[in-house]
């Protein structure tokens, strides 16, 4: 073997090691990371907010289980998918198998993303889907969720990308609260809110999915954000308040590839 072809196969070799761990092995190493918020009114009940988001479910495999399992055995106060839970019509039976994993008992809220919309999924028979296991599907909707003598106000908007996203409908009445969570698919958003909605600064926290975080990251380039991520990739944003996080979301979309940004499930610890 000369010298050139013992370069070519090591290139080879690293180029195929590289893509059996951004196909076979990141995809399903799913990080639980774990954050304090607290609100900005009175703090005496601890509640646990869990956000899934960009599940682009296709099938059920041991990694979805477990997560559906380890979800159960947390027993969070509020669980929130923030979008993106189906690309296709095919995938809705998916969807339904896997919703009946997780505790029917817990309140949970979701929203729409843009793979909903792109992908021409039925979303009556998603709403369905989600009502059939306890979920509240929000689009431009607030709701209040009642827990400890606390009420969690969640407001959930409809895709900035795919959808239409009405903050004045979402807020049209008020309740009194104690926290208030939003939830957005696509970070973006936060900057028409901060710019052109004035009580927008008033609400506890921003949930985002829509980046996963970039999807492949390569030493810290990401070659690719899809539109509506604005200048948001993942993790905290507090330079202006509300405070957003943006995660990383659980699966792939366009290609199988997960490299150097890992699946994320995020567990808020509220002091509400």
């Amino acid at each position: 073997m000369n010298r050139r072809e013992f370069i070519r196969w090591v290139v080879r070799g690293a180029v195929g090691a590289c893509l059996f761990d951004a196909s076979v092995i990141e995809p399903h190493l799913i990080k639980w990371n774990t954050f304090s918020l607290d609100s900005r009114r009175q703090k005496n009940t601890p509640l646990t907010l869990v956000q899934l988001s960009d599940l682009h479910l296709r099938k059920i495999d041991r990694t979805l289980i477990k997560l559906a399992e380890d979800i159960n055995k947390l027993k969070p106060d509020i669980l929130c998918l923030t979008g993106d839970a189906v690309d296709r019509p095919r995938y809705l039976p998916v969807l339904d198998e896997y919703l009946g994993m997780i505790d029917r008992n817990i309140p949970k809220f979701s929203i729409l993303g843009n793979w909903e919309y792109w992908g021409g999924v039925d979303l009556s028979a998603l709403k369905e889907t989600y009502e059939k296991y306890g979920w509240q599907l929000l689009v431009n909707e607030s709701v209040i969720c009642s827990l400890q003598e606390k009420s969690i106000l969640i407001t959930g908007l409809d895709d900035f990308i795919g959808g239409d996203p009405d903050i004045g409908s979402a807020l049209k009445q008020i309740p009194n609260h104690d926290f208030h969570v939003v939830l957005s698919h696509c970070p973006e958003f936060r900057d028409v809110l901060v710019n052109f909605f004035p009580h927008f600064s008033s609400m506890d926290v921003v949930l985002s999915g829509h980046t996963h975080g970039g999807q492949v990251n390569l030493l810290g380039f990401i070659p690719v954000l899809p539109p509506g991520s604005g200048r948001y990739v993942k993790g905290w944003y507090k330079e202006k308040p509300p405070a957003m996080y943006v995660s990383s979301g659980i699966g792939t979309s366009l290609l199988p590839l997960r490299m150097g940004v890992l699946p994320e499930v995020t567990v808020f610890r509220m002091n509400v």
